[in-house]
């Protein structure tokens, strides 16, 4: 600091700390580096260095330390796909989920444009009935009253709750989120198996001829319970890049998924709940996306809605988006004393609970199905799920979206393109010319995390970026529901 601050009478530490900042050597560059995380709640603080050296001449072209920094370190955005945590950063990895689900269906990122052409469809596979719930039927557009008798509007928090919870089987519910995954993954297999059968063919004859790509998301019904939304492609045997047989038709695939979807079945063993059968629900609705973008399941459309579930996690059901296991004991109730024992746990008490489930602030449905993970993951036959870890998840243990590995580009390789561009931008703005072929350079760095968050004064100047955002934000949406165009 250029001189000492008397700053006791300032009340609010925000204030306080602002008033620091402001004070330091370089208060510029604490404000560009605050409005570089374009609005992440939680950044991630690094500290250390890098340097870029010319292996030829052995010159350091480049070199940064945390060390020069007026606070000493370093923000970086934390990357979190999840909205309810960091708004920003999820956008971004929306961004990116649509331009790889794009790329699957219309080509980019390094994707061929004939990929439009091959059959590919919409899917939306499902959970099983546990029992009725309130919900809005309709016949047509009609809409019609629930089994209760009420219409229900859109926001009734009452919609995906149980008419009967003493009859709901939440074991049920929950052992389906579970194994939602492996369930997935078995119907993957039925489904290359069916269009085999369908075709008459082998499976080995097929893999030779046929490949079978796809991208999913996962999506919390209301009911807390999920269903999966997957583009499933048909491709040559190399993947995209080829154009599958003419006997690949989109009529074949929409059969080979029904079929595989009905025959996919996993078996759950147990003492304590007995034997479940783990199957897909009635409603399964395959639809054709159209080739030519002009149907009514178009590329844009799919990419954007597949997008925006990306971001999604448990709390669209009305659960909470944080672990609810204590981390000194990590849901297990006790500790390893010195001398190996199993010593009760201090911080909750032998629950293993980070806070008591009686005082979630959720709707007693909810409630009742984190209850029940928490008590099926403490049963021997299921403890190799995990389910009190997964419990604010309501079961659920698996991926929100996941792709096959021919389908497009990777996330991974979308986010080196960025990285690479903010390279070269770095390289030009400190004068190196990194054209020359014959050029080798080499970066060298060190780093180490510190903490994560603002601290209270940039949080005040994060807080105005935000709002500066929106702002362009709203205006952009503005003017483009108003038809301008700049040029």
């Amino acid at each position: 600091m250029s001189r000492l601050l008397d700053l006791r009478h300032v009340i609010s530490p925000a204030v306080r700390d602002l008033i620091e900042l402001a004070n330091l050597d370089d208060f510029d560059r604490v404000t560009e580096q605050v409005r570089n995380m374009r609005g992440c709640t939680r950044p991630v603080n690094l500290v250390g260095w890098t340097a870029t050296t010319d292996t030829a001449t052995k010159t350091i072209l480049r070199s940064y330390s945390t060390a020069e920094e007026p606070t000493g370190r370093l923000l970086t955005a934390c990357g979190n796909r999840r909205s309810s945590r960091c708004p920003a950063c999820s956008r971004v990895y929306a961004a990116d989920t649509y331009h790889l689900i794009k790329a699957g269906l219309s080509g980019g990122k390094t994707v061929p444009e004939s990929v439009r052409t091959h059959p590919r469809v919409f899917a939306t596979l499902t959970a099983p009935s546990f029992g009725p719930v309130h919900n809005q039927p309709t016949t047509g557009a009609d809409p019609l009253p629930c089994r209760c008798g009420d219409h229900h509007p859109d926001d009734a928090p009452v919609l995906g709750t149980p008419l009967n919870p003493a009859t709901y089987d939440y074991t049920g519910a929950v052992l389906w989120n579970a194994h939602a995954g492996a369930l997935w993954a078995r119907f993957t297999t039925y489904l290359r198996r069916e269009l085999a059968a369908h075709l008459r063919m082998t499976q080995k004859a097929l893999n030779a001829e046929l490949r079978v790509s796809f991208a999913k998301v996962a999506e919390y019904q209301k009911r807390g319970l999920v269903h999966f939304h997957a583009v499933i492609r048909f491709d040559g045997p190399d993947g995209h890049t080829t154009e599958p047989p003419a006997w690949a038709t989109t009529e074949a695939l929409t059969q080979a998924i029904h079929e595989a979807a009905r025959r996919s079945v996993l078996t759950v063993e147990s003492d304590a709940v007995g034997e479940r059968a783990i199957t897909w629900g009635e409603r399964i609705d395959v639809r054709e996306i159209a080739s030519l973008g002009d149907g009514e399941l178009t590329d844009q459309k799919v990419a954007a809605y597949v997008a925006k579930y990306a971001t999604k996690s448990a709390e669209g059901s009305g659960t909470v988006d944080h672990t609810l296991i204590c981390h000194p004991c990590q849901g297990r109730g006790y500790t390893r004393g010195p001398d190996n024992f199993h010593d009760l746990c201090t911080d909750c008490d032998g629950t293993g609970q980070a806070e008591p489930l009686k005082d979630l602030r959720v709707q007693q449905h909810v409630r009742q199905m984190v209850r029940t993970a928490w008590a099926l993951g403490h049963l021997p036959e299921f403890a190799e799920l995990k389910l009190w870890k997964w419990a604010h998840m309501l079961g659920f243990r698996g991926h929100f979206s996941t792709k096959s590995r021919r389908y497009s580009t990777t996330l991974g390789a979308l986010r080196d393109v960025r990285r690479a561009w903010r390279t070269e931008q770095a390289q030009l703005r400190a004068g190196i010319d990194a054209s020359d072929e014959d050029t080798t350079l080499v970066t060298e760095s060190s780093w180490a995390y510190l903490a994560s968050g603002y601290r209270p004064g940039e949080e005040l100047l994060a807080n105005q970026a935000r709002h500066e955002i929106a702002q362009a934000r709203d205006q952009a949406e503005r003017l483009k529901a108003e038809g301008e165009v700049w040029l």
